[in-house]
């Protein structure tokens, strides 16, 4: 077994709307890498009861939290930083997460709800209805003094949050990125 410390994964978090797509997409160009986006790792059956405008419950999530975390042991283990979309409204799913054996480090993508609902009513091309917010919200969990990440406000703009994630996570370079492993923003 290695003892080679395993590159961070990073989780862009937050409801629907709140720009995880495009904030962890800009990151990730600029390292050079891709984003998984969790909404695929979704069944069938989930997606479907999330068109039909009915919540998901946690036995909904957990096979679903399950398969996000094998994809981010798959990228640790081959020795390679994994970037993600994934709501991880509450504390319990990203304790699923963390069963990653590498660093995972939680990006918080927090705003107003009249905002993220503007974002939301203008989009077409995403399964999930604008009158699921108000259950993501209720549902969501801030992150704990002892889970490693940071939460930003999103009134910057995407470049922006991106600029400020790659400052948080001391990343100067694509190469120092995958030599570093990335720094983390809480030990």
């Amino acid at each position: 077994m290695s003892t080679k410390a395993k590159p961070r994964q990073l989780v862009f978090m937050g409801v629907c709307g709140s720009g995880k797509t495009t904030v962890a997409g800009i990151v990730a160009d600029r390292l050079g890498l891709t984003v998984a986006e969790a909404d695929d790792f979704h069944s069938e059956h989930n997606v479907a009861k999330m068109v039909s405008g009915q919540p998901l419950t946690d036995e909904d999530r957990q096979p679903w939290l399950e398969s996000i975390r094998n994809w981010m042991v798959d990228h640790a283990e081959k020795g390679e930083i994994g970037i993600i979309t994934c709501s991880a409204l509450k504390r319990s799913y990203r304790d699923i997460l963390r069963e990653c054996p590498a660093p995972v480090i939680f990006i918080h993508l927090d705003g107003e709800r009249e905002l993220i609902s503007r974002r939301l009513a203008a989009r077409s091309d995403h399964f999930m209805p604008p009158a699921l917010l108000d259950s993501q919200l209720e549902t969501l969990e801030p992150l704990g003094e002892d889970e490693n990440g940071v939460v930003l406000e999103i009134t910057n703009t995407p470049q922006q949050l991106a600029d400020e994630i790659m400052d948080i996570l001391g990343i100067k370079s694509p190469r120092h990125a995958h030599s570093s492993g990335l720094s983390s923003p809480r030990t």
